[in-house]
C-alpha cells in the first residue's frame, strides 16, 4: 500500500473542502488514488444525505434577486436543520448559487432546476456539513406593463418582493420593508377572501355586545367592526411603518405609483419543528459511549 503524502490530503481537501481525516481516510482506501477517493466520497455524499433526508430542516435562509430593468424577481427558501449552519460562509454560498440558477431558470420549479449538478452540489454539502439541506421553494414574480417589482431581505429569514404600478424601485423598497415587519394579510381591501369575511364575521356576530340587537344596529355593528379588520389586515390601508401619519397607499400613490400585490416567505413557516430534548440526548450519548 503506497504511502498518503501530506500533498494528497492537501489536494483532496481543497478539491472537496472535506475534512482532513476524511481526505486521508479516502485516500488510504483508494491506495492514494485522488479521482477515485473523490468518485467514492460523491457517492458516499448521496448516501448521507439520503439518510439525513428524513430529519426535519426548518431553519435557513430567503434569497431573493431582482432584474435590473425590475420587471422580474425570484424568492427563494432554503433550509438547515440549525441556525448555526444558516450563518455557514459554505451554505450561504451555496443558497446564492441556488438563487443564481433559479433566476436564470425563471422557474419556480425546484425539481426540474435542482437535477444534475445542483443536487450533487447539496449532497455534498450534506457530507461536509453534516446536516439536512433541502431546498423548500420559489416564487417568480413578473411585473406586467408599467409595472416594477421591489425586494426586501430582513436578515435573511424573512423575505418580500412587492409589485407596485408606477413608483419607483426605492417605494417598492420601502413597501416590501413594511410588508416584511408587519405582514398584512393581502395587498387591498377587495384583495380579502370572501371566505375569510365570513369567518370575521360570525366571530363578530358571537360577541357579547352584539346579543339581543336589533337586526338594523347588528348589521351596521357587523359593517364597522369589518372595515376595521379590512384596515388592519390590508397593505395599502395600514399605517406606513417608516411614517404612521401615512398609510402605505397614500405613501405609494404621493410617489406616482400604486400597489399591485406582494410576495412574503418566512423561514420555516409552516414546518412542524421537532422539539429537541437537549439534556435527554446527552444522556442517551452517555450511555452509548
Amino acid at each position: 500500500m503506497a504511502a498518503i503524502s501530506a500533498s494528497q490530503v492537501k489536494e483532496l481537501r481543497e478539491r472537496t473542502g472535506l475534512g482532513m481525516m476524511e481526505c486521508k481516510k479516502a485516500l488510504t482506501e483508494t491506495d492514494g488514488d485522488i479521482e477515485q477517493a473523490i468518485e467514492n466520497l460523491r457517492k458516499n455524499s448521496g448516501l448521507k444525505a439520503a439518510k439525513k433526508a428524513g430529519r426535519t430542516a426548518a431553519e435557513g435562509v430567503v434569497v431573493t434577486r431582482v432584474a435590473d430593468d425590475a420587471s422580474y424577481g425570484v424568492m427563494v427558501e432554503i433550509n438547515s436543520e440549525t441556525d448555526f449552519v444558516a450563518r455557514d460562509d459554505n451554505f450561504k454560498a451555496f443558497a446564492e448559487k441556488i438563487t443564481d440558477a433559479f433566476f436564470s431558470a425563471r422557474s419556480e420549479d425546484v425539481a426540474a432546476v435542482m437535477e444534475g449538478p445542483l443536487e450533487t452540489a447539496r449532497e455534498q454539502l450534506v457530507q461536509k456539513i453534516g446536516e439536512n439541506i433541502g431546498v423548500r421553494r420559489c416564487v417568480v414574480v413578473e411585473a406586467g406593463e408599467g409595472q416594477l417589482v421591489g425586494e426586501y431581505v430582513h436578515g435573511g429569514r424573512i423575505g418580500v418582493l412587492t409589485v407596485l404600478k408606477g413608483g419607483n424601485p426605492e417605494v417598492a423598497k420601502d413597501v416590501a420593508m413594511h410588508v416584511a415587519a408587519i405582514n398584512p394579510a393581502v395587498a387591498r381591501p377587495q384583495d380579502m377572501p370572501q371566505a375569510q369575511l365570513d369567518a370575521e364575521k360570525s366571530i363578530i356576530l358571537a360577541q357579547p355586545d352584539m346579543a339581543g340587537k336589533p337586526e338594523q344596529i347588528a348589521e351596521k355593528m357587523v359593517q364597522g367592526r369589518l372595515k376595521k379588520y379590512l384596515a388592519e389586515n390590508s397593505l395599502t390601508e395600514q399605517p406606513f411603518v417608516k411614517n404612521p401619519d401615512q398609510t402605505v397607499g397614500e405613501f405609494v400613490k404621493a410617489a406616482g405609483g400604486e400597489v399591485v400585490g406582494f410576495t412574503r416567505f418566512e423561514v420555516g413557516e409552516g414546518i412542524e419543528k421537532e422539539e429537541v430534548d437537549f439534556a435527554k440526548e446527552v444522556m442517551e450519548q452517555a450511555k452509548r459511549s
